[in-house]
């Protein structure tokens, strides 16, 4: 048989699993519900339940990719701290399935593997410089400088979402104040059209969640936008200028060759994406700094071919 590895996908909702090869191919898949409220222990033994499920049946796999959320430590394989994983805190979950499978085994950041997967695998081949943002319920992302993954010096690099676009914005959960991620976010986009609408703007937004704002999303906003309703497009507007700030903040400290952006909110198109690449044309430094923003090209199989592509990754 072919040389394989094998890839998870650990989210607060679902694990996911698959052995694949070098090349990005998945031969084999495996998906479970997370018991996050289960605990640690549960988790865990679920990972293990489904790696086993696309193991080789020759015995034969050469490495494990873990894809994980939360601050971890790419080096020591620990996730700090999981937000969508209750009790989670400093588990050397690397060290946990390298003791059930005997194969070298790697943890990264869900963001920076979006990031590798693409530059391996997706809209980023070709390109040794390159920055990747996942622009959903969170905004995250991942930098690749001279094909490689940057890390940081503790691993905590390209946290994207967080830099500062407006010194008087919002405050962010991450406690900075203007975050594109407190701005431009799916739940800030919301917010924004709920505090407007409650302000007393006209809008078809409420009749689209039946006069229930509490129901209100970013896809609300997004449905809205399409339809032409003035509120949803300025709101939509507004979030494109602040990721293009971030873009442009992006593109003068590390010069990359392409942008991809992907996540949920791109599923706006034009709508999100024509202000952010305006803004950036408008703001760079000067047009040498520009470059194609382009959507990621991975779909919902970015987080698992991250996981597969850092498997074969070499030893930083």
């Amino acid at each position: 048989m072919a040389e394989c590895y094998i890839a998870v996908d650990l989210g607060g909702t679902n694990i996911r699993a698959a052995r694949g090869t070098a090349e990005g191919h998945i031969l084999a898949r495996a998906s479970h519900r997370t018991p996050a409220i289960d605990g640690e222990a549960a988790v865990i033994q679920r990972i293990i339940q489904a790696i086993r499920e696309v193991w080789p049946e020759d015995g034969n796999a050469r490495a494990i990719g873990i894809s994980a959320p939360g601050p971890l430590d790419p080096w020591k394989g620990i996730v700090i701290y999981a937000p969508n994983l209750p009790g989670w805190s400093d588990v050397p979950l690397r060290d946990y399935i390298m003791q059930a499978f005997h194969v070298p085994t790697r943890l990264g950041n869900d963001a920076n593997l979006a990031a590798l997967a693409e530059y391996r695998f997706g809209a980023g081949k070709g390109y040794n410089d390159m920055i990747y943002l996942t622009l959903s319920t969170g905004i995250g992302g991942g930098v690749i400088c001279g094909g490689r993954l940057l890390l940081g010096a503790k691993g905590f690099a390209a946290e994207v979402g967080h830099m500062s676009v407006d010194l008087n914005g919002p405050r962010c959960n991450c406690g900075n104040i203007g975050c594109v991620e407190a701005i431009a976010a799916g739940p800030a986009i919301a917010k924004a059209a709920v505090t407007r609408i409650q302000a007393g703007e006209h809008s078809a937004i409420p009749e689209l969640v039946c006069g229930n704002l509490a129901d209100v999303s970013a896809e609300t906003v997004g449905q809205a936008a399409q339809m032409g309703d003035a509120l949803a497009l300025s709101v939509v507007l507004d979030a494109g200028r602040a990721i293009g700030a971030a873009i442009v903040n992006l593109l003068h400290a590390f010069n990359p060759g392409i942008v991809i952006c992907g996540g949920g909110l791109t599923r706006m198109g034009d709508l999100l994406m024509q202000p952010i690449r305006q803004t950036v044309v408008e703001r760079a430094m000067n047009r040498d700094y520009w470059v194609d923003i382009v959507l990621a090209s991975l779909g919902d199989d970015v987080a698992l071919l991250g996981a597969l592509a850092l498997a074969t990754e070499p030893e930083q």
